[in-house]
This record gives C-alpha cells, sequence and structure tokens, in this order.
C-alpha cells in the first residue's frame, strides 16, 4: 500500500489526464486509471465519426499509458448514467427557452459521483482528474476550489458544483502548472504525439457542434411543432417569422436569416409563446440577475451586500457584483457596470480573488 494512498484517476487518452496520471504514479500514489465511456455518438443519428473523448483510440491510448507504466486501467460505461440526466437536462432546457451547460450538469452530478462510486468499490482514498483548477482545505475546515495558474485553462468555471464531500476525495495537480510545462511533460515522459494531440472543445454528444440537428434527432415532431413562430421587438411588434424558438440562444446575432436594416440580437425567449423577441446590441446590457440551485464552496452561504467577482459564462471574464440572499433560496447579483446577454440557464460563478466563493443556475436577468 502506497504510503500516499490509492487514487483512481480519470483518464480520457488525452494529454491533461494521462500526464496526471503518470505525475500521481512517480509521487508515489497507487494509480487506478480508468476511461469513462458517456456517450455513444452513433446512437444520436448524426452520421458523423465519434471525437474527443469517447472513441476507441482514445481508450487505447490511456490503456497503453497505463500498461506502460505498470498500472491498472479499467472502461468505465457510463452511457445510461449520462444520457438520463445529462442529456435530457440538456433537451428540456433549450425546451424551456434556456441555454444549458452540460459540461457542468456531468461534471456536477454524473462524472464526479461516478467515479467516486468506484473509487469506493475499489478501495481508492482518492480521485484525481486533468482538470485546470486547485483544491486546497482552508483555515474553516471547508475545502475550497480556486482558479488554475493558467488562467487560460482554468476550468474552475464548470465545477463549481462539485460539494464538500466531492471536493475531500478530489486531486487537481494541474493546478499548479501552465499548459506549456504539461506539454513539455509529455515530451519526457516520451509521448510526443500525445503533446501535439489537439483538443476538442465540443459537447461530447454534439461532436458536429450542430445542438440544433441534435434538438431535431432527439424530440420527435419538433420542427414542425416549433416553425412559423414570431421574432417580435421589445414592444411586441412582429418583425419576421423565425425556425422555432428552441433553435435560438439569448445574445445570438449570426443565423437568424432576417434583414431589419441593422444588426439585430436575441434578447429574450418566450417558449409558451414562440416567440423571440429582437433587439439592438444595447437591448443586451443588464446589471441585475437572479441564480438559484446554488452550491457553496469557500464559505457555507454569503452576507448580503458580500461583493464577488462574478462569470457567466466559461469564457467572461467576470465583473464585480454584490450578491443578496433573495426569497425561495436564491441569490440576486447586483453588477458595478452593466453586463452583456446574461442566459437563463448558464451558470453564474462567484469568486473572492481566485476562490470559488460558489455558483448556481441563473433563472433570470434585468435592469434595475
Amino acid at each position: 500500500m502506497s504510503r500516499k494512498g490509492k487514487v483512481l484517476v480519470a483518464m480520457s487518452g488525452g494529454i491533461d489526464s494521462t500526464v496526471t496520471a503518470l505525475m500521481l504514479n512517480d509521487e508515489g500514489y497507487e494509480v487506478v486509471g480508468i476511461t469513462m465511456k458517456t456517450w455513444d455518438y452513433a446512437t444520436s443519428g448524426g452520421g458523423h465519426k465519434e471525437t474527443g473523448c469517447c472513441n476507441i483510440d482514445s481508450f487505447n491510448d490511456a490503456r497503453q499509458a497505463a500498461v506502460q507504466h505498470g498500472f491498472p486501467h479499467f472502461i468505465l460505461d457510463i452511457r445510461e448514467e449520462f444520457g438520463d440526466f445529462v442529456i435530457e437536462n440538456f433537451v428540456e432546457e433549450y425546451m424551456a427557452g434556456r441555454t444549458p451547460n452540460p459540461c457542468v450538469m456531468c461534471n456536477t452530478h454524473i462524472k464526479w459521483r461516478a467515479l467516486l462510486k468506484r473509487a469506493n468499490a475499489l478501495g481508492c482514498d482518492y480521485i484525481a482528474t486533468g482538470h485546470y483548477a486547485k483544491v486546497s482545505r482552508a483555515d474553516n475546515g471547508r475545502y475550497m476550489l480556486s482558479k488554475a495558474v493558467d488562467e487560460l485553462k482554468d476550468q474552475s468555471y464548470v465545477l463549481w458544483g462539485l460539494d464538500q464531500e466531492l471536493l475531500s476525495r478530489t486531486i487537481m495537480p494541474l493546478g499548479i502548472y501552465r499548459k506549456t510545462q504539461i506539454r513539455q511533460m509529455a515530451l519526457d515522459y516520451g509521448y510526443p504525439e500525445l503533446a501535439k494531440k489537439s483538443e476538442s472543445y465540443e459537447i461530447c454528444f454534439v461532436p458536429d457542434n450542430d445542438y440544433r440537428g441534435f434538438l431535431k434527432r432527439r424530440v420527435d415532431g419538433l420542427e414542425a411543432s416549433v416553425a412559423g413562430g414570431w421574432f417580435v421587438d421589445k414592444a411586441g411588434k412582429k418583425l419576421g417569422q423565425h425556425k422555432g424558438y428552441p433553435f435560438y440562444t439569448v445574445g445570438q446575432r449570426k443565423g437568424l436569416d432576417i434583414a431589419l436594416g441593422k444588426p439585430a440580437y436575441v434578447t429574450a425567449i418566450h417558449p409558451d409563446t414562440n416567440t423571440v423577441v429582437l433587439g439592438d446590441e444595447a437591448d443586451l446590457e443588464q446589471n441585475d440577475m437572479m441564480v438559484g440551485k446554488l452550491n457553496w464552496v469557500k464559505y457555507d452561504g454569503i452576507t448580503d451586500g458580500m461583493e464577488a467577482f462574478t462569470k457567466i459564462r466559461y469564457k467572461d471574464k467576470g465583473a464585480l457584483s454584490n450578491l443578496y440572499n433573495a426569497d425561495g433560496g436564491g441569490i440576486r447579483a447586483r453588477f458595478y457596470e452593466s453586463v452583456k446577454s446574461i442566459a437563463p440557464g448558464q451558470s453564474a460563478v462567484f469568486y473572492d480573488g481566485d476562490d470559488v466563493i460558489g455558483g448556481g443556475i441563473i433563472q433570470r436577468g434585468h435592469l434595475l
């Protein structure tokens, strides 16, 4: 038994998770590799070849690294668990006129739970992933999630849903490194092809990036049932017909197929009337939003007026805000300056410096 303990490492076959496993193995952990198959793209009817983490080449790459370095490796099929929750949530959110973030849902409700369940069965003390973020323990005894040193690669935004139990068992060794260093490590380990391997930023079950096509294949008769709805302005005036409200997102400008003589943006979606509101870019600016389905990380809650740096999407730079407790257990975030394209369904993540205070799902945004 290793003095550092036994760790179950999620290995996708990519550079980050492979280096994570090899690094922990060298550090003296007893490593067990596991590769999770979350999705079989052929079942969606998309007709595209599997890409990203769920293809046989990735499985073989992960297994080969494990064999070469002398630790066991397993493949775990969680397609049923994944599909029941993540994909149903993805479809339901778009049908409700919201914009989901499936990576957040998967990390929070599927991947970590699946890993922890198997870690317990295999007698592992920890689980580890190749995410760029840091986990530590604060003076108040809580486990903290913090930004990675490499802010361009930081993934703390999509991990806000990890609760204290999950964080207490999680190791993320890449958080203190930059991507360039990880590529060099892959070379040093003797994996030049891995060091050059391209990264996938697609949704794993929509590898062609056509979420509209995915929805059409998943919901029988969807296209016919929502076609012919109206684009309207903020006063409710009809501007022209659209292809169906689920096929649009707040902030969208391209692909509207309507000529108004000036740029138009989706500012709101109303599924009950199958209407999509269009406006100017300035109409996207809001300084207040409601956030629900919260998970607190650094603290077990907030005090009214607490200042936080709030991100409303993955690549968002973030903006200063004050947080207030709201009725029903939600949070109201009031920004110092207006922000653009607050999209219901996306995640809002609150930071204190580099530390994640907590996060939740955006319910709605509005002007004060």
